[in-house]
């Protein structure tokens, strides 16, 4: 018989500073998640957590009772190791959609379960949308199919993978506590063990368009949730990367595909490919095939070849041609010099207002929305000389959108300190 507990008692437990044992959490989840546990209860339980924090113990059964919530996915029966990235998330963080082709096209297996973007970081199932026929949902047996005859599968989590982060995560949306590092935690890890991958990389970024921007911040969120993959038995690894600076050139859906293409095709920003070769050799290290030339596959062709037979068997039409916005403005250099900043969260925030992002959840995208950058900082530029250009369907929306971005850039004089972020991999944990 499961031990009954008092819910009240628990959320004093916790706002007092004491700890919650294996069973008292593993009782909580479950009684919240069939609803016997109330969102008002759970609100108080999460704002106590926030303030309080938690033990590696607690966050430990947290995580588990998590995924006792729900189904896990099985990958024993592939003739393949499967190897997974999880990203925190930035702006012109489109690394998943060259990466998972990239790993593959080694013999590796990349269940990759995504999600959509909320606010200033983009979706990789809204860029992946932007490819027409490509479909998000697949059932489990074409996601096991996908995974042994392509390698690479990128699609929507089902419902039934840790039920409770879902009900938690809405919650925590509403109440104030989504930076709570044991809840951040727990709700990654939870879905990547149930995902039943071999091994995990974790992509943890910070600065301006981080969603942790602090970098001891994002360091204690990466060491929480790799001690949660050992606990649990995965080889996993983490890197803490930069996002001062926007990644790539493109920000937005279908942009952000074009320029996936180009890297996969040999070509690409010089950061978006440094940081997906960086990835790719470490979930390869991690399923056990080390000093794999990645260079050489983008190279070669064989990513390339991977991502058009992952596109096509989700019903995308890889040579389609992506949908271009109706309207674009171009905003241009007022004097010559070098771009000496280019923040990234006011070039998210300008995309998401252009209609490349979503306020709420159930809002839709505008897959041709978004901002191409034309310089980078350290760029020198002639007055007149393009400096970036906004694309949206809906002209009206190009106000909001320079707002975000007035005074985030700027043009100095050669010799002026240029900010451009530091360097791209700041860490690697373990």
């Amino acid at each position: 018989m499961v031990e009954q507990f008092d819910v009240v008692d628990l959320i004093k437990t916790k706002r007092d500073r004491g700890s919650l044992s294996t069973a008292q959490l593993g009782w909580l989840v479950d009684a919240y998640t069939r609803g016997y546990v109330a969102d008002e209860q759970m609100s108080a339980m999460t704002m106590a957590i926030f303030l309080n924090g938690m033990s590696r113990d607690e966050i430990r059964d947290l995580t588990m009772a998590m995924i006792a919530s729900g189904e896990r996915l099985d990958f024993s029966g592939l003739s393949k190791r499967t190897t997974d990235k999880h990203s925190t998330g930035g702006v012109g963080d489109k690394i998943t959609l060259p990466l998972a082709p990239l790993v593959a096209s080694f013999g590796v297996a990349v269940p990759q379960l995504s999600g959509r973007g909320l606010g200033h970081t983009g979706g990789t199932l809204d860029k992946l949308e932007s490819i027409p026929g490509w479909r998000a949902n697949l059932t489990n047996d074409e996601f096991m199919a996908q995974l042994e005859s392509v390698g690479a599968v990128i699609s929507a989590a089902g419902s039934g993978l840790a039920p409770a982060d879902g009900k938690l995560y809405a919650l925590r949306d509403i109440t104030g506590t989504v930076e709570a590092i044991p809840l951040i935690a727990s709700s990654i890890m939870s879905k990547k063990i149930a995902e039943g991958t071999g091994a995990l990389l974790l992509d943890v970024k910070f600065g301006s368009g981080a969603f942790m921007q602090d970098p001891a911040r994002a360091r204690e969120l990466a060491e929480t949730m790799v001690a949660l993959g050992q606990d649990a038995g995965v080889a996993i690894r983490a890197l803490l990367t930069n996002m001062n600076v926007p990644l790539g050139r493109a920000i937005g859906n279908a942009n952000e595909v074009r320029e996936s293409v180009e890297v996969l095709a040999g070509g690409g920003p010089a950061d978006v490919v440094e940081l997906t070769v960086a990835l790719a050799r470490e979930m390869l290290e991690l399923a056990g095939v080390p000093d794999a030339d990645v260079e050489a596959a983008l190279g070669d062709g064989r990513a390339m070849d991977a991502w058009r037979a992952m596109i096509a068997a989700q019903g995308g039409d890889p040579d389609a041609p992506l949908p271009i916005a109706r309207e674009s403005e171009t905003v241009r250099a007022d004097r010559a010099g070098v771009v000496v900043a280019m923040p990234a969260l006011p070039f998210g925030i300008a995309a998401w207002r252009l209609g490349a992002g979503r306020a709420r959840k159930q809002d839709p995208v505008q897959h041709a929305a978004g901002i191409d950058l034309h310089v980078k900082p350290g760029d020198a530029v002639a007055a007149g000389d393009p400096l970036f250009t906004l694309s949206a369907d809906e002209p009206e929306r190009f106000a909001r959108a320079l707002e975000a971005l007035a005074g985030a850039y700027r043009v100095g004089a050669p010799g002026d300190p240029v900010d451009d972020g530091g360097p791209l991999i700041a860490a690697r944990i373990p």
